[in-house]
């Protein structure tokens, strides 16, 4: 009674326990690709349609390719002043200090020298005289219309006013080059001093020069510089010059945030290539963050002509330990891992060197089979 009782027993538990285990078996052959090789993984119709597989061919399309370069932010020439005097004279008053902003008519120093007063003399008696020998000249012109003077003395009369007439404009310009107005300068104003006045907005890069020292026509007094117009000089390893043409684009970046990018097109490319076997680009900023200031380093990739050449959608591009690979469709449903050598990549394309051409490879959701493969090789 209790041996048949046993056995009854043991026979129902091996039978839900194998019904059990061919169950669990059934639902993992359902969740899981089959792996038929260590780079092979197949899938079943629903497991295909589920992972959203979609199959593409390599296709020849016109990509960039990209050179990485390095260089700096500059202030072209006609944004950099050099404050100086034409004549000369002291330095009585300057409240400047290196990075300054000014705007463009605030006074930047303030000079004094009797020369400034000599000038303003000759100017006012070389204008008196002017007015005295124009009338002479009316007067004379009249006269010798009627012949009632000769032809010699009204030579000499239109000489002389002509030269006077050249005295003065020349007194009036060396004028305008020490900061004068010609027409405001009277006899009731004269001044031994002049005032040096901002050409344009900016800030001020060096000062050299204190209150009371003499300033030679020779010595410039400060710099400024008008940040707002910055280029991007860059500098190309010799094996891309010739590639490099005016109008391509170029991105760039701060070594502070590579994470903000900025955009750049060549503008003046220097022929030359110097002792580091580079040359020097000049780019056209396009936008860029305004506290990057003169001087900054930067990084940058030039996209180099375009060429046609093999590509696949990037998505179609999967990694595994640092190497990339692509899914060839081998048999329907079955898909191999193979390894691919890639260049360029542009618009969500890149570059194929392998020979896959005419084999269908799957182009949308390929990491989906990447994790299959590797997943199932683990748990196996």
């Amino acid at each position: 009674m209790n041996f048949k009782y046993y056995l009854l027993l043991w026979i129902s538990y091996t039978t839900i326990s194998c019904t059990s285990n061919q169950k669990s078996i059934e639902k993992n052959a359902e969740s899981l690709a089959e792996i038929t090789t260590a780079n092979q993984v197949r899938l079943s119709a629903k497991q295909a349609q589920n992972a959203g597989i979609e199959t593409g061919m390599v296709e020849e399309k016109e990509i960039f390719t990209v050179t990485g370069a390095s260089g700096v932010l500059e202030v072209p020439p006609h944004n950099i002043v050099s404050i100086s005097v034409p004549m000369g004279g002291f330095l009585r008053k300057m409240l400047l200090l290196p990075g300054t902003r000014v705007k463009k008519g605030d006074v930047l120093a303030t000079l004094e020298d009797q020369q400034f007063i000599q000038l303003q003399e000759d100017y006012l008696l070389a204008k008196s005289k002017l007015q005295v020998l124009d009338a002479d000249f009316n007067r004379q012109q009249k006269l010798n219309a009627a012949k009632a003077t000769s032809d010699k003395i009204f030579q000499q009369v239109s000489g002389d006013f002509e030269r006077q007439k050249i005295m003065v404009r020349a007194l009036s310009e060396k004028l305008r080059l020490i900061c004068l107005d010609p027409d405001g300068v009277n006899e009731n104003n004269i001044s031994r001093s002049i005032v040096i006045h901002s050409p344009i907005n900016g800030f001020v890069t060096s000062v050299n020069a204190n209150s009371g020292k003499y300033m030679h026509p020779a010595d410039v007094i400060c710099e400024l510089v008008n940040p707002r117009d910055l280029h991007l000089s860059l500098k190309v390893f010799d094996h891309d010059a010739v590639r490099v043409a005016k109008g391509q684009k170029v991105t760039f970046y701060g070594n502070s945030d590579t994470t903000r990018k900025f955009v750049a097109r060549v503008d003046l490319i220097n022929p030359n290539i110097d002792g580091e076997r580079t040359m020097e680009v000049h780019c056209d900023i396009e936008n860029y963050d305004q506290s990057m200031l003169p001087g900054t380093f930067v990084n940058a990739e030039i996209q180099l002509k375009n060429t046609v050449v093999n590509v696949l959608p990037d998505d179609a591009i999967v990694r595994w330990e640092n190497r990339p690979y692509v899914f060839v469709e081998e048999d329907e449903l079955l898909y191999k891992m193979v390894p691919v050598d890639i260049g360029a990549s542009s618009l969500g394309y890149s570059e194929i060197k392998s020979d896959i051409q005419g084999r269908k490879i799957v182009v949308k959701n390929a990491y989906t089979l990447l994790m299959a493969l590797k997943n199932s090789s683990e748990e196996g």
